[in-house]
Order: structure tokens, then sequence, then C-alpha cells
């Protein structure tokens, strides 16, 4: 067990208890965290990793950005201002971001705005209601994904949204054909409640009724559940990022949470559309429909509904230790 200062307990374990509940696949919660006097190194555990959705890791760096936002976000709304370093030692390709604590800031209502936001954001996999979502919140989405340098595009055209459901089935229905993709699956996906990772049952949503627009991920034991219509006209988003490097996808990790927890403060729902993302053929023909600049990196539904449970996570004492000599590598 790790052995945390005054300072650590008070400021830094609360810190780490947000960037924990970062959004990632499967919820496999793909990284560590280094601690040591005024600074936080994240690094990408390797173990975590999934090697058949995720082979390159692109997935879990976007969760590592989201959870150094989260942790920012957590300083900033306890008073402290931050610094971050995103791949500071060439070194160590784990190595993801060191955070820097800085002095005292003024916390604004904004802060602690997404501060709670963070506490309630959840992945809700269950059917939306009709009920359109403002154009004044659609903007809102926008411009946080702007703030953190990528680019959001609402699919609101109903030629490309309809592209974007014929990829979407192809994507869940190759994999669904993948015995290796659904035997992963099955290893992140289970009904024991004292685990404190992957998703539970519980997490997964009603089977979809036949003539539904978008094809979600049908987990184990989907069959079972009780069939029900979802949303007729969906709001479905692209992130994307500018260039498709590592850096790239820890700053759009960064600006997902950042929409996300827009979002979760304006009052709406979103979940994962991420299978034409992860198969590569269906994620290089959602580039080309969207123009062929940008290159997608998450795909989010969002809209009105029921709250939905919450996914465990692991406690910042399983996922931190002493930041270790020889990573003297990174700098102010």
């Amino acid at each position: 067990m790790t052995v945390l200062s005054a300072r650590a307990v008070s400021l830094v374990l609360p810190a780490l208890e947000a960037a924990v509940r970062a959004p990632s696949p499967h919820n496999t919660q793909p990284w560590r965290f280094e601690v040591s006097g005024d600074r936080i190194d994240v690094l990408l555990d390797p173990d975590r990793v999934l090697p058949v959705a995720d082979p390159d890791g692109r997935e879990a760096r976007l969760s590592c950005g989201a959870a150094i936002l989260n942790l920012q976000l957590a300083l900033r709304a306890a008073g402290h201002a931050s610094a971050v370093h995103l791949l500071p030692d060439r070194t160590r390709p784990t190595h993801l971001a060191t955070v820097w604590l800085r002095g005292p800031c003024q916390v604004t209502p904004e802060d602690r705005a997404f501060a709670r936001a963070i506490t309630f954001r959840r992945s809700n996999r269950r059917p939306f209601t009709d009920r359109p979502v403002p154009m004044w919140i659609r903007h809102a989405l926008v411009r946080a994904a702007s703030l953190e340098g990528a680019s959001l595009a609402l699919l609101d055209h109903p030629a490309v949204l309809d592209g974007l459901a014929n990829l979407l089935r192809h994507a869940e229905h190759l994999q669904s054909e993948d015995p290796a993709f659904q035997a992963e699956l099955r290893r992140w996906t289970s009904e024991n409640r004292h685990r404190d990772d992957g998703v539970p049952a519980s997490a997964g949503g009603p089977r979809q009724a036949p003539g539904s627009l978008l094809a979600l991920r049908a987990y184990p034991g989907a069959e079972r559940r009780q069939e029900r219509p979802y949303e007729r006209e969906p709001l479905v988003t692209v992130l994307s990022s500018f260039t498709d490097t590592p850096l790239a996808q820890l700053r759009t990790g960064q600006a997902m949470q950042r929409v996300l927890l827009t979002g979760t403060t304006a009052g709406v729902s979103a979940s994962f559309l991420a299978q034409p993302v992860e198969v590569g053929s269906t994620r290089e023909a959602l580039r080309e429909l969207l123009g062929g600049q940008a290159y997608p990196q998450v795909v989010l539904r969002f809209g009105y509904g029921f709250a939905a449970p919450a996914t465990p996570r692991r406690r910042p004492e399983l996922v931190m230790r002493p930041r270790r000599p020889q990573a003297e590598g990174a700098t102010r």
C-alpha cells in the first residue's frame, strides 16, 4: 500500500478519485499514476489495453486524456492551479503526461459545476426520449471540443446520419462474428458485483426493437433483456482530431471529456458508439464520409433519458505509487 503524505491525502487523492472516473473502453481503466511532491505522472497501463478492440492503444490514450482533464478540473475546483506537459519523456512511451501542481487559483461557478459533473457523468446505454437536444446545447458541445483543439461534427444531415448508421451496423456485424473480439468482450463483462472494473450487466441497455436506426453494442446477455424501441431521431456526433498521433489522441481525449461534462452539466445523457472507429475499414470510411480532412476518434450519441447506473472504479490507492527515480526525464 502506498504511504501518502498529508498533502496527498488532502489534495492529490481527491483529484485522483476524479481522474479514475474517466470513461474507458469496456471500463478497462488503462491508467496508472506516480506521485511525488508537486507532480503527478500519468502512465498508460499496457496490461489494460484491449489487444483485439484497441491493438494500437488509441482508445486507451483517449481515456487517459480524459483522466488528465478530470485531474486538472478537480484540482482547480479545490482552488489549486495545475500545468500539464503531455508526452514529457520520449524514453518512456507509456509516460503520457506530467501534471504539475501550481499555486492557488480563484474557483468559478463553472469550476464547481464541472467538478460535480465528473461524479454524475456516466455512459447511458438505455433508450433516450424523442425530445430534441436544444440548439444552445449543441453549440456548447461543439465549443467544448474546440476549446481542447478538437472538432465535433453534429450529424444532423439525414444522408450523413444514414451513412454513419450503415457503418455502425457493418462494424457491429464484423465484431459480432469475430470470436477473439467476443471473447475479449466477455472477459470485461461480468455479473460479479464485487469487480471494480469491466462493464456490469446492470449497465447494459434493453434489447433494441427491430427498425432502430443505431446498432448499439450487444453485450453478453442482451438476448435475455426486454425489447424496447430507442429514439427515432438521435443526436449523433463525431469527435475528430486533425492528426492521428499519440499526442493528438491524448488531446482529443481531453476534448472528449470536456464534451461529455458539458453535456452532463446541461442535463443530457451520452453513450459511445465505438464500433465504427474500432474497425479500421469503417473508421476510414467514416473519415471519408465526413470530408476526409480529420481523423474520427469518438462517436457519441446524446439525448434525454432516465439515469443510468454507475460502472465500478478502482480506488486511487490501487492505481498510484511513488514516482520512480528513473522517471526524471520530465522537466517543468
